[in-house]
């Protein structure tokens, strides 16, 4: 059975959310959400949204939709914004709490539109946010750059289709769809490993360079319509992680580093 996830574009209707120089959040998001929805559905996750169209419906209202529903997952798609204009940058994730499979996915979301060339700003717990609180599901909130500000806007206008990969890349890396096995149910056989998928090469590049720079076999698979990094043919426990079937590791943060621990 696949997994099913509610979708949410931030603000809309009357509540245009974050404005600048005529631009709206509530477009933006829009946009973005419908991107990364078809991208989930074409993988076979089973998709919903709390809107399609230019309507306003509260923060509770989306919570209890999603309830209602009983989707496995919740991530709701906004635009940043500060007092200033140019005066901040970067892609930023909120959950209720630093714990759980949501601060997973939130961390899995950020790395890859780190990739595409935003700044990371790290995940942050809001419990104060209604969509975080009331869903009774993993929720996480992705603010995808600032509105506010002029690089984070051309990166979205120019690296659109990139952005949507990233976030429903994050998603489903979190999900393990991502991940192939090769003999997965024999004693110590040799997993492949689904690390990334971009539409740009150079993304896909800038990865698999950093993985063999860590002494990690990586290889671009090119075969589809997606450039795919893939880790071959070595011992891995977790689809998305390193290390001997004894182990759970996991590469993280700006200087990707691997962090390993037991089992």
């Amino acid at each position: 059975m696949p997994y099913s996830i509610m979708l949410d574009a931030g603000h809309g209707g009357r509540d245009p959310g974050a404005v600048y120089n005529g631009r709206q959040e509530k477009d933006d998001t829009l946009k973005l959400t419908l991107a990364v929805g078809q991208i989930l559905e074409d993988r076979g996750l089973d998709v919903e949204y709390t809107r399609t169209t230019d309507i306003y419906e509260t923060p509770v209202q989306k919570a209890r939709e999603a309830n209602e529903a009983g989707v496995d997952y919740f991530v709701s798609i906004h635009r940043n914004s500060t007092p200033e204009s140019n005066k901040a940058s970067g892609v930023e994730s909120l959950v209720y709490d630093l714990s759980g499979i949501k601060y997973e996915m939130a961390q899995d979301i950020n790395e890859q539109l780190e990739a595409v060339g935003f700044v990371n700003l790290g995940v942050h717990a809001r419990p104060d946010l209604a969509v975080l609180r009331r869903t009774d599901m993993p929720a996480v909130l992705v603010e995808a750059g600032f509105i506010n500000s002029d690089v984070d806007n051309q990166l979205f206008d120019e690296n659109f289709d990139d952005i949507a990969q990233a976030i429903a890349g994050g998603i489903l890396d979190t999900l393990e769809y991502e991940g192939e096995t090769d003999n997965a149910g024999e004693e110590g056989g040799k997993y492949r490993v689904q690390a990334g998928a971009y539409r740009n090469r150079t993304y896909a590049q800038r990865l698999m360079e950093e993985l063999m720079d860590l002494d990690i076999p990586a290889y671009i698979d090119d075969s589809g319509p997606f450039y795919l990094v893939q880790v071959g043919n070595t011992r891995i426990w977790m689809s998305r992680g390193y290390g001997t079937k004894d182990q759970t590791c996991r590469i993280s943060g700006g200087d990707r580093q691997i962090a390993c621990k037991d089992i």
